[in-house]
């Protein structure tokens, strides 16, 4: 049961009050909010490390929308104005993944590479959504137990499998109880929404326009569904499929296995067919793999100040960096090989960091605030053994492994100790809006084609651009893509409908391959999941 407010939610709260421990987990019914108080005016002000680029600012929000003047969260903002202010069309919102990426360091990380034209005719604004970095990040598992949870898991479960995720994930749920209980049932993504319309209003805008990327497309799929009419433009880039995410989330969950699976299949296929290129697994990279995960998990490697890492660390961070697409495949293919030769010094041998931890604990809060899993360890059974044997490279980690990124929360979501009162259940029609433009690369191995089909035709008003690309999203890797969001936001002019983008970048040389792997290692998503990079087309 979760008690009164801790200690660390004074650092949230304000002004510090009791809050009533929730019950059952069950869904929320639509919230039904009493009058709200004026979203208030932001004043900008130097960001805390001075840079002149950008102007910083706080927005109060209330934590419970259903009452609105008992305590209060302090979103951190930052911005960019319109370089061009005679021209400028607004404000763009830039939505990151996750859940639990900083909207703060997204523009920061992104905005120099952002195209000319958005930079010109936007004042360009992030915020570190409620629970997320700054906002107050929700904790459970401190670093050290985290840590342990992803040496100890392993790459290839055996029959016990079931009751260890079960048991790790218990003790993940009562950690989030005990360092974080009255704050996890108002941190799902309804509310987020309801964040960014006092934000709009905080801005003096009567209409947003937005790029969400990911997770960042089911946040600004809810935002359209409440506030269609708030909404100017919106483009959602690998995009989630809304009703399913929220209310059928093993149909979710298992595209997402097979989706990742099959990106690794397509990468091993690869190997095979250039040994030239790729010199893992001597001819049989496929059956190299499965031996490397088995060895890592009855021997593993010692990583010099960081650990030790198993087949569930190599999983782990595969899992991530497989988001690249074909330009990154030489990279993985040296970093496999490494791996197979025991060098601790392979990046898919990294254990993960504190800058993981923080981004991994809100993703599975968040999850499992909007999402409502069957209950019953029997269908739970039933769906991990299915997941495992469909998907048998990363499937049967993932499955039974530790809370940690989207489709291996099951066993953590079935048992959420909390109330879900600020989900959005749908219908995610977005009825009445602006046209809205949906995104979806074919091979993604994080959010599945289909999920972009199908939210196109789920949106009221909808246009789907396909980029036919290994990978996750395309603005940041496709000229095509680039050009056509581009067009949209600031025009609002739609690509044709069927418009296919084809332009993925070829695998790099071994040699372009070294130097990408030198700058991606210390702070990409997989490596430390604080940054998240669009990325920049190659051409």
């Amino acid at each position: 049961m979760i008690t009164a407010a801790t200690a660390a939610l004074a650092l949230l709260v304000s002004p510090l009050a009791a809050i009533d421990p929730p019950g059952v987990a069950t869904p929320a019914a639509p919230v039904a909010t009493p009058a709200v108080p004026s979203a208030g005016t932001l004043t900008w002000g130097p960001c805390e490390d001075a840079d002149d680029a950008y102007e910083c600012s706080t927005l109060r929000v209330p934590l419970d929308y259903r009452d609105p003047g008992r305590a209060a969260i302090d979103l951190p903002l930052i911005r960019t104005t319109a370089r061009d202010p005679g021209r400028r069309l607004g404000t763009l919102v830039l939505q990151p993944g996750g859940p639990g990426s900083s909207g703060v360091d997204f523009v920061r990380d992104n905005y120099a590479d952002l195209p000319a034209e958005l930079r010109e005719r936007f004042d360009v604004v992030g915020f570190d959504v409620r629970g997320v970095g700054r906002a107050g990040q929700v904790r459970c598992w401190d670093d050290a137990r985290y840590g342990r949870a992803i040496a100890d898991a392993p790459g290839m479960p055996g029959p016990g499998g079931l009751s260890r995720a079960i048991a790790e994930a218990e003790d993940f749920n009562a950690a989030c109880v005990r360092n974080s209980g009255a704050r996890l049932p108002y941190l799902g993504t309804g509310y987020v929404a309801r964040d960014i319309d006092r934000i709009r209003a905080a801005l003096g805008e009567r209409q947003l326009s937005f790029y969400g990327r990911s997770f960042g497309t089911f946040i600004g799929t809810v935002y359209a569904d409440l506030f269609p009419g708030r909404v100017r433009a919106m483009a959602l880039d690998g995009a989630y499929d809304p009703e399913a995410y929220a209310s059928r989330p093993y149909a979710f969950d298992l595209p997402q296995f097979l989706a990742l699976d099959g990106a690794v299949n397509r990468l091993l296929d690869w190997c095979a067919a250039t040994p030239d290129q790729c010199s893992f697994g001597g001819g049989d990279p496929h059956g190299a793999f499965d031996r490397l995960v088995r060895n890592l998990d009855a021997d593993p490697v010692t990583v010099p100040g960081r650990g030790t890492a198993g087949g569930y660390t190599l999983i782990y961070r595969l899992m991530f960096n497989i988001n690249g697409g074909r330009a990154d495949w030489p990279g993985l293919a040296a970093a496999l090989s490494l791996a197979e030769a025991r060098n601790p010094s392979s990046f898919l041998l990294s254990p993960p960091s504190s800058g993981s931890f923080a981004f991994l604990t809100p993703n599975a809060v968040v999850e499992c605030t909007d999402r409502v899993y069957p209950q019953g360890d029997d269908l739970l059974a039933t769906q991990l053994r299915r997941a495992a044997t469909l998907a048998p490279l990363l499937g049967p980690a993932l499955a039974y492994g530790p809370p940690t990124y989207d489709h291996n929360h099951a066993p953590a979501c079935t048992r959420w100790p909390a109330e879900r009162v600020s989900r959005h259940a749908g219908p995610f029609r977005a009825e009445g809006s602006a046209p809205l433009l949906v995104l979806g690369t074919t091979g993604d191995p994080d959010t599945p084609y289909q999920d972009a089909v199908t939210l196109a035709e789920t949106l009221d008003n909808a246009r789907l651009l396909t980029f036919a690309a290994e990978g996750h999203t395309a603005f940041g890797r496709s000229r095509c893509a680039r050009r056509a969001v581009v067009d949209y936001l600031v025009a609002g002019t739609l690509p044709p409908d069927g418009h296919v983008c084809t332009d993925e970048a070829p695998p790099r040389s071994a040699s372009d391959a070294a130097r990408a792997e030198q700058r991606a290692v210390p702070g990409t998503v997989g490596v430390d999941e604080h940054r998240e990079i669009i990325g920049t087309p190659d051409r």
